[in-house]
């Protein structure tokens, strides 16, 4: 740590061909001078001069005394007329339009050079303490440029007076480009997970609140912009994004002032008086990330390094997952469970998940949740016989909860009903029969920990697969007069996880709501696993897997083989097509495998086997995307770090008025070497190119420019494309 000195009144941050340069030279709130790619070394004072605006012309007498400049905690009192970054009020009125003055500056990096009046750093962070003497509010902001070039942002609110204030708004901004006229945004429902829509970015502010009290189907994986028609390729365009890394309320934005400035921005969104400041207490926003990246793929490559680069971040070696919920929903029966894990074993499987239905009085959705006990009536030997017999085929177990809800028909609810978030005497409108357990009240979450915790002590459970099946309404915490509860809520899960994690160590966590409803960088610092979707159709997935794929890397992500017809969407697809649509994932496998026949048992079997052999591949290479053709087919891709291997996903998602499809070139191969190409699966009706039936060995140069030939598929219908590196000849 150097505490900076006064004279030094600027930092130049670069990493991961990224640049932040930073400017606090009026003694006010920190001005962003340059985000995006890396510039060298910046004469920073220059950078200042040549990106600031004077005041003359028509202009001059119809704008404020200071220029305009893009601070990173943008505020009404400096003359920024939109939307402000930090809001609030005490209860006379004072305090809403906060003048932040800097009082001290800190950089901690490896390698710290300053130079005259500039500070530079490569991976590193600079926080600055902000003062308001006369509103009585000092704030912590913190900006960390990760060694990816991702950059993410935190600010620390106290109260320095005696009189409560009541924050409504602590939020920061990025500036970017106003060639980056579009903007990528996600709306989204249940098993239809983030689905990208575009818009034009115009004058005035385009806003995504996100209120559901858990991250949501809709939210994006980042809020986007960027110049017209940018895509995952590099060459479409520099992409600039936030995510705001919290698994509750949250809050995005993209902004064109008619001063010039554009920016993107976030921060927790926080409900009417949720949180409410007395003397010397404080409110620490989440991280607030910040990306940037030629095209989409460059993007996500910033995350997923950062993210692999973690030392608790799993392993490659993750296992194949069978879970039993589309195959025996809540009809529990310990012979046929027995039979499906002998079966799973025999394929290569190695963890079996038992589902919904194990605890008391679960024998559909609408009763039992808090009841953490196991069934004595439907398991009368407890779980022993099942989970001794799996680990006993060699397989981890992995048990379903819902730790955060309550049934009203539950032993629980009756007991204590007052554990209930409502923000009124009555209950909030149910959701799949279920209530929201308060995690902020004491007694409720010693409840809830020890239950869980006396179920892992007893049983050998290596994974929780952790729901959170429904919105929070009128959220509200019963002992505090029904005050919003989201913040405390999503905090006490957060610790919840973390308790359970340190008194069993290597337990995994996956987080699942409602399928994809919480995924998020909040929540990855607490489970190991995500669910995307409960749709696994393996044509809605392809989309699914895509966009999650902007935020987390393929490992993290939970992606099953289904059975022959989806239970969410009707659609019949083939094993092949279901295969490699799950391949590019955390592989696993949700289908009655009682009801499968030889044959597919040892189809199955096979890509089980496959997938083993690829997953240090997929779960370390670089990601690739692309739309092909008229956009009726897609490519998926990882590409190993050496570069010597391969693998891509080619499917047909539509039916196309054009035959044959043309091209598709395989990017990210290194164009100095020589490859064999070869397709795995079947296709029905499959016309297949000269390349295919033998397979082709050219250079990396020719196939990631003219490429191969599409086969000619059906619609719903997708291969494996096997590249692997071969001796020149």
């Amino acid at each position: 740590m150097v505490i900076l000195e006064a004279r030094v009144v600027r930092a130049a941050l670069q990493a991961g061909g990224r640049a932040l340069v930073l400017d606090w030279s009026d003694g006010g709130v920190p001005v962003v001078v340059h985000w995006g790619a890396a510039i060298g070394e910046p004469a920073t004072a220059d950078l200042r001069a040549a990106a600031a605006f004077g005041r003359h012309g028509v202009d001059a007498h119809h704008a404020p005394a200071i220029p305009a400049a893009q601070r990173l905690l943008p505020l009404e009192s400096s003359g920024w007329k939109g939307r402000p970054a930090l809001a609030g009020r005490r209860a006379d009125g004072s305090g809403w339009s906060p003048v932040l003055r800097h009082t001290g500056v800190e950089a901690h990096a490896a390698d710290i050079r300053i130079d005259d009046d500039a500070v530079h750093l490569g991976a590193g962070t600079i926080a600055f303490d902000l003062l308001d003497e006369e509103a009585g509010l000092a704030v912590a902001l913190v900006v960390e440029m990760l060694p990816t070039g991702l950059v993410r942002t935190r600010l620390d609110v106290e109260n320095r007076f005696r009189t409560p204030y009541l924050l409504d708004e602590a939020a920061i901004a990025m500036p970017v480009p106003l060639e980056a006229d579009e903007l990528l945004d996600f709306a989204g429902r249940w098993t239809k997970e983030r689905t990208p829509f575009r818009a034009a970015v115009t004058p005035g502010i385009h806003l995504h609140d996100g209120r559901h009290g858990r991250t949501g189907f809709d939210a994006p994986p980042m809020l986007c912009c960027g110049r017209r028609g940018f895509d995952f390729a590099p060459g479409s365009g520099r992409v600039h994004g936030v995510h705001v890394g919290f698994s509750g309320n949250h809050r995005s934005w993209i902004e064109r002032g008619a001063d010039g400035l554009q920016l993107v921005a976030g921060g927790e969104l926080l409900l009417p008086g949720e949180i409410r400041l007395a003397g010397g207490e404080r409110y620490a926003s989440p991280w607030i990330y910040f990306g940037t990246g030629d095209g989409l793929d460059d993007l996500a490559h910033s995350v997923h390094d950062w993210l692999r680069a973690r030392p608790d971040h799993p392993g490659t070696a993750r296992p194949v997952t069978l879970n039993v919920w589309e195959a025996v929903y809540f009809d529990h029966d310990l012979d046929r469970l027995l039979d499906l894990a002998e079966r799973a074993a025999d394929i290569g499987v190695e963890r079996f998940v038992l589902d919904d239905g194990w605890f008391s009085g679960r024998r559909d959705d609408t009763s039992g949740l808090g009841d953490w006990h196991v069934d004595g009536d439907v398991w009368p030997g407890g779980l022993h016989p099942l989970v001794d017999r799996v680990r006993e085929l060699g397989m981890q177990f992995g048990l379903w909860v819902e730790p955060e809800m309550l049934s009203a028909d539950s032993d629980l609810a009756r007991g204590h009903p007052d554990w209930m978030l409502s923000a009124r005497t009555e209950p909030p409108v149910e959701w799949r029969s279920q209530q929201v357990l308060d995690l902020a009240e004491p007694a409720a979450y010693e409840h809830v920990r020890d239950r869980l915790a006396a179920l892992l002590d007893e049983y050998d459970i290596s994974y929780l697969k952790w729901d959170h099946n429904r919105d929070l309404i009128a959220a509200g915490h019963p002992a505090d007069a029904g005050s919003p509860a989201v913040h405390r809520q999503t905090l006490a899960a957060y610790r919840l996880m973390d308790e359970l994690r340190a008194a069993s160590p290597g337990l995994e966590i996956e987080s699942c709501a409602s399928g994809g409803g919480r995924i998020d960088l909040g929540m990855v610092e607490h489970a190991q696993r995500f669910w995307p979707s409960d749709c696994i159709d393996p044509l809605e997935r392809l989309d699914i897997m895509r966009w999650t794929a902007q935020l987390l890397p393929l490992e993290l992500l939970g992606s099953h083989i289904g059975s022959t017809r989806a239970r969410t969407t009707g659609r019949t697809a083939s094993l092949d097509f279901r295969a490699v649509g799950a391949y590019f994932g955390h592989y696993g496998i949700e289908w009655d495998l009682t009801a499968a026949g030889p044959e597919e048992l040892d189809r199955l079997a096979e890509w089980v086997r496959r997938f083993r052999a690829d997953r240090e591949l997929l779960f370390t290479g670089r990601l690739h995307r692309r739309d092909l053709a008229d956009g009726s087919a897609r490519l998926l891709g990882v590409v190993a770090p050496d570069g010597r291997r391969a693998r891509y996903q080619l499917a047909v998602v539509t039916r196309s008025p054009l035959a044959p499809l043309g091209r598709a070139a395989l990017p990210g191969l290194d164009a100095d070497r020589r490859y064999r190409v070869r397709a795995v699966g079947e296709a029905a009706g499959l016309v297949a190119p000269e390349w295919m039936p033998e397979g082709l060995a050219t250079t990396g140069r020719l196939l990631g420019t003219a490429g191969i030939a599409i086969p000619q598929m059906f619609t719903e219908q997708a291969l494996l494309l096997e590249v692997e590196e071969v001796d020149a000849p």
